[in-house]
């Protein structure tokens, strides 16, 4: 099936052909789906705590923080033209003024370009456009009362302009202060400064970027880097990594052969979110906290934001206590049985591990065996939020081949809606995932986990895509927060609602949330 030239891409990209050959095969089987026990609830696989229990956590993490080397990590390499679907639409659609005047009338839902253009003044990036609009000859006063929309939309998405759909969400201006706009990245610095501190007043900040931005994101960052240490007494230490072309997967066409390009070389894509894995496990933080890039409030609203970053914190540095004390008990080997029946206990109690099928018939030896394996992973706390009707991965109770049911959080992609059974259970989940977490990822000898050792290769997923005119099937790995980490020890605890505000459109820019008071 390869040609030389095929193994030497391969090669170049550090791709093993196994590796290649195994994604093939995932094209020819399919990837299984899950199956769904129940959904996660309170009381029954989500935590959740009353205001004193949160306070107590809260002051545990503050008095215990300084012990661990603690670092943030924010995916940062999308891009930010899906924000924009709604303008792109309006301008391909609407090219006479007259027209683009009727549509706006036509449709003013919150998402509608309407909406945008009724409140463009409220954007943080509005100067920066009627600047840039203003240096090629175009009051953008003008063009709105004259409804040229696609002059605006063209000078805020285009290259001749703020170039806004080819940037990533963290180059964007989200909020507005009074000392001027901050950039996504820029709250994701405060952030950090308020709950991410090591001992030493470091405060470590890892971005993933995309390689053709990576030299203007750093330099952004590095103008306002310093505003930030004097502002928090902190000194950043910045890392940057991008995603790694050895976890790019293979493109087939419909009969699962390579697709290729017209000279002759194969299509490879980007492996989806799922290959951050690979930028996790090779950073040397403790504690880790993991946030998306657009997830974020300005500072009137952060302090809830602060409050459960340190809740789930202190709930981590807990739990990974316990579970080191048990740890080297296990080691030992000298239990008595009072000894094992606690950590058992503890184990279904507080970190929701179910015994496999078989538990109850090992012997005394084999029990202490399986139960330092499932005490001996890398530990995440992850904020679980109402469901109010946004899309996303929930918290679920799943049983794998083996029998053994576990906590995981599922994306819909992932579940045989057709089965009506699966469906019912999908349907009375109350929570979803809006990616909060926090995480330890070194063992009880302070060795660093080699997080890749702890995927489901089973949960990745295909699409169908295009290029040049041809349909391909493209292969996500399992996602970072899903099958990435399904061999983790997880626990989930509901946060508040507030502390989920992503910005899907560019419109949620205009939800109270995002704005000044």
């Amino acid at each position: 099936m390869f040609t030389q030239n095929d193994l030497r891409q391969f090669q170049a990209k550090g791709i093993d052909v196994k590796v290649i050959e195994q994604q093939i095969d995932n094209f020819k089987t399919g990837f299984p789906f899950v199956e769904l026990i129940a959904p996660a609830t309170i009381n029954n696989g989500l935590k959740t705590f009353s205001d004193a229990d949160a306070d107590k956590l809260m002051l545990f993490y503050d008095k215990n923080f300084e012990d661990f080397e603690i670092l943030k990590f924010v995916p940062a390499s999308g891009a930010a033209s899906r924000m924009f679907k709604t303008l792109f639409e309006f301008r391909e659609k609407y090219g006479v003024k007259a027209d683009a005047a009727d549509l706006l009338e036509n449709d003013k839902g919150f998402n509608s370009a309407y909406n945008f253009f009724t409140n463009i003044r409220k954007f943080a990036f509005f100067d920066d456009l009627r600047k840039v609009m203003e240096v090629n000859g175009l009051n953008i006063e003008t063009c709105l009362s004259e409804k040229d929309y696609n002059s605006i939309i063209d000078f805020l998405l285009e290259d001749k302009g703020l170039g806004y759909a080819a940037l990533p969400k963290a180059m964007l201006k989200f909020h507005s202060y009074s000392d001027g706009p901050r950039l996504a990245m820029e709250e994701h610095l405060v952030e950090g400064a308020n709950y991410g501190q090591n001992s030493d007043g470091r405060v470590a900040v890892h971005f993933t970027v995309s390689p053709e931005h990576a030299d203007r994101f750093i330099e952004e960052i590095n103008k306002v880097k310093d505003k930030y240490e004097e502002l928090f007494d902190v000194i950043y230490e910045l890392t940057f990594s991008i995603q790694k072309s050895s976890t790019d997967t293979i493109a087939v066409d419909s009969k699962n052969k390579p697709f290729r390009n017209e000279d002759e070389s194969i299509v490879f894509r980007p492996g989806g979110h799922g290959a951050l894995i690979e930028n996790l496990n090779d950073r040397e933080g403790e504690i880790i906290f993991i946030k998306n890039i657009d997830n974020i409030v300005p500072d009137r609203l952060k302090d809830q934001t602060y409050r459960y970053k340190r809740v789930i914190g202190g709930y981590l540095i807990e739990l990974r206590n316990k579970i080191f004390e048990f740890l080297e008990k296990l080691e030992d080997g000298n239990l008595a049985d009072n000894d094992l029946n606690k950590i058992i206990s503890f184990s279904k109690e507080k970190l929701f591990l179910i015994p496999g099928p078989d538990f109850e018939e090992m012997t005394q030896i084999e029990k202490v065996d399986y139960l330092y394996n499932k005490l001996n992973r890398p530990i995440r706390i992850c904020g679980m939020v109402r469901n109010e009707g946004e899309p996303g991965g929930g918290p679920f109770w799943i049983k794998n081949t083996d029998g053994e049911v576990s906590l995981q959080i599922v994306e819909s992609s992932q579940i045989d809606l057709v089965n009506s059974a699966q469906k019912e259970i999908f349907s009375k989940s109350t929570h979803f995932n809006p990616v909060d977490l926090v995480c330890y990822v070194r063992d009880f000898n302070n060795e660093q986990f080699d997080l890749r050792e702890f995927v489901d290769p089973s949960t990745g997923f295909i699409s169908v895509k295009s290029k040049d005119g041809r349909e391909l099937k493209a292969q996500e790995l399992p996602g970072l927060w899903n099958g990435a980490m399904a061999d983790w020890i997880t626990v989930f605890v509901e946060v508040p609602i507030i502390t989920f505000n992503p910005v899907k459109t560019v419109n949620d820019l205009l939800r109270k949330e995002h704005q000044p008071a």
